[in-house]
C-alpha cells in the first residue's frame, strides 16, 4: 500500500455499530471514513481512494446490495458485507454480485479485525503478485488465464471475474486434476477457513461455471468431487 493510512469506507446506518466498529479499526491503525446510507456510500467513495469497504445489507436510500453492485462495476476493492442471520439469501446474491467475504450479526469484535485484515492482506498481495508480473499465462483447451493481468479469456472472449472468483480459478487450473477441499480453498483464497460457512465456496463454483461453462450442469473445468471438494480437469482430459 502507498505511505498513507490504510482507508476504510464503513456503511451502516446504525450509530451504535459505526460507534462499536471504528473504534478498533482507527485504533489498529486504519482511517476510516464513515457513511450511513447507500447513496452517501457512493458519494465517499467517488472523494477519495479506499483499501477496504464494510457494507451492511439494510441500508436506507439504497440498499447495500446495489452498492456492492455499483462499487464491483467501477472498482476490484474488496468489499465485506455485514447480514443479519436470517438474510441468507443475501449472502448469496452478495457473493455472486461481487462481495469478496460477509459476516453474519451478531459476530464478535476478534472475527471482523480477523475478517478486515485478511481482506487487506489478500488484496496487497494481489496487487504484489501483479507488480512483479512473474505469473506464466495457463491454458487448458479454449480457457486462458493470465495471473498477472487477473483476466480470463474463453473462445478468445473476456470473461469478467470477481476477486474471489478469480483466486479460487487460478487455485483450481495451476493443479489440474488435484482435489481441494472446501476449507482448503477457503484457506487459500481467505488465509484462514475460521468463521466461515464452506459453503461459501460452493456459491462461487456456481457462478464460476455460469460464466466458464457451456453447460453449468455438465461441466468441462471445474468437478465436483462428492463428499470431498472441487478439482479442475486432468491436463490429459
Amino acid at each position: 500500500m502507498s505511505d498513507r493510512s490504510t482507508r476504510i469506507l464503513l456503511v451502516d446506518d446504525e450509530q451504535s455499530i459505526q460507534t462499536l466498529l471504528s473504534y478498533p479499526l482507527r485504533r489498529d491503525g486504519y482511517e476510516v471514513v464513515q457513511a450511513t446510507d447507500g447513496r452517501e456510500a457512493l458519494e465517499r467513495f467517488e472523494e477519495r481512494p479506499f483499501d477496504l469497504v464494510v457494507l451492511d445489507v439494510m441500508l436506507p436510500k439504497l440498499d447495500g446490495l446495489e452498492v456492492c453492485r455499483r462499487l464491483r462495476s467501477r472498482s476490484a476493492v474488496p468489499i465485506i458485507m455485514l447480514t443479519a442471520k436470517s438474510e441468507e439469501i443475501d449472502k448469496v446474491v452478495g457473493l455472486e454480485i461481487g462481495a469478496d467475504d460477509y459476516i453474519t450479526k451478531p459476530f464478535s469484535m476478534r472475527e471482523f479485525r480477523s475478517r478486515v485484515k485478511a481482506a487487506l492482506r489478500r488484496s496487497e498481495l494481489s496487487r504484489a503478485a501483479s507488480s512483479e508480473g512473474d505469473g506464466a499465462q495457463l491454458e487448458h483447451h479454449e480457457l486462458r488465464i493470465d495471473p498477472d493481468k487477473r483476466a480470463v479469456w474463453l473462445h478468445g472472449e473476456a470473461i469478467t471475474t470477481t476477486f474471489v472468483e478469480f483466486e479460487i480459478l487460478l487455485t483450481l487450473a495451476r493443479s489440474p486434476g488435484r482435489v481441494y477441499t472446501r476449507d482448503m480453498l477457503l484457506a487459500h483464497v481467505w488465509g484462514d477457513s475460521a468463521y466461515r460457512d464452506p459453503r461459501t465456496i460452493d456459491v462461487h463454483i456456481r457462478h464460476l461455471r455460469e460464466k466458464i461453462e457451456r453447460d453449468p450442469k455438465d461441466p468441462e473445468y471445474l468437478f465436483t468431487v462428492r463428499g470431498v471438494g472441487y478439482r479442475f480437469r486432468d491436463t490429459d482430459a
